[in-house]
């Protein structure tokens, strides 16, 4: 229905935005909350809480109304990473529980293992209060902790979306990327690589189950061989008890703009695969079955890198509202763009 873009670098309350790698919506607030993956470089970790004015025409406007610092433990807002170089959250994906009380946020980590550095951050999902303050952190499987050997996750493609189920009872997280042992990165043209898709149980709030989603390769070649490719999930959002929205997201190095596809996925039959250390060696396991809905490369626009998406509230006409964000990475080749839907 439209789309809707920020100034490159604009200010807010002495903050630079920039980085929204997560939306999610409150119809008690009728505001969404918007995180940024700044890891304390430019300013503290934080969220915003933003006005965005939709009708049938489309986005009207995109107002900031505050910023919320995410605290640690001790109370206190992340230091700059110049000051604390190992241990900020890498901010990736932000939900309200479905009753409005608290935030659930998650950070990639990171891993980096060279001659002269070794970096071992696991990746976590934290709980906040709605203005930023810690509540708590949920263990991780041990399977989802980086190693210093190639195992476990991999550097930047671990933990990028999470959403509540309907109840709030269930927390799905999205790992971007193959772990290590579930097989290679995506590339040009296979497709043999799998994802897991985590479940907490919100109640005990430890991992419940974890379910094998198999990613597409990698849509277009680099401007040069060998350049970075990627592709992965960016971002999951609840529709129903079995059902998610899956955002995919494929880049190559040197084009323009971002191939994106959105998947209904569905839970049902699919295997709980905690105890399978190695994916790709186990091709009886039944993943989740996945329905393409959306090819963003047919709007006929440049979309760039989106990264968040979330239900919005009913437009005029009745129908309900879906909004995407896409992540800038502070750079003035891309921008922060919001692509509105409405659903049939």
């Amino acid at each position: 229905m439209g789309q809707y873009s920020l100034p490159h670098k604009m200010q807010f309350k002495g903050t630079t935005i920039g980085g929204l790698s997560g939306i999610d919506y409150s119809a008690k607030e009728k505001a969404y909350y918007l995180i940024s993956d700044d890891r304390s470089d430019i300013n503290p970790v934080r969220f915003y809480k933003v006005k965005i004015s939709v009708s049938e025409s489309g986005i009207k406007d995109v107002r900031f109304r505050s910023v919320h610092y995410l605290l640690d433990k001790a109370d206190q807002p992340y230091p700059s990473r110049k000051l604390r170089p190992v241990g900020i959250p890498d901010p990736e994906g932000i939900r309200l529980d479905p009753n409005e009380k608290f935030i659930a946020w998650c950070s990639e980590g990171e891993r980096v293992v060279r001659k002269d550095c070794t970096v071992i951050v696991h990746p976590t999902v934290f709980l906040s209060n709605k203005e930023g303050r810690w509540i708590d952190s949920l263990p991780i499987p041990d399977k989802l902790r980086m190693q210093t050997f190639p195992q476990g996750p991999r550097n930047n493609g671990v933990f990028e979306g999470l959403s509540f189920s309907l109840n709030g009872n269930k927390l799905f997280v999205g790992v971007e990327e193959p772990l290590y042992d579930d097989g290679p990165r995506a590339g040009l043209f296979d497709s043999t690589g799998w994802v897991r898709i985590l479940q907490y149980d919100m109640w005990t709030r430890k991992p419940a189950a974890q379910f094998a989603y198999q990613i597409d390769p990698v849509v277009q070649e680099p401007i040069s061989q060998g350049l970075f490719v990627v592709n992965g999930i960016t971002d999951v959002l609840t529709i129903n008890d079995h059902q998610l929205l899956v955002t995919e997201r494929s880049f190559s190095t040197g084009r323009l703009g971002n191939n994106i596809r959105i998947y209904l996925v569905d839970l049902n039959g699919a295997d709980d695969v905690s105890n399978i250390a190695a994916l790709h060696k186990n091709p009886s396991v039944k993943p989740l079955t996945k329905k393409l809905l959306l090819n963003m490369d047919r709007l006929g626009i440049l979309v760039d890198n989106i990264e968040g998406a979330t239900f919005g509230p009913r437009l005029p006409n009745g129908k309900q509202s879906l909004i995407f964000v896409a992540d800038d990475n502070f750079s003035d080749q891309q921008q922060t763009q919001f692509l509105l839907f409405e659903i049939e």
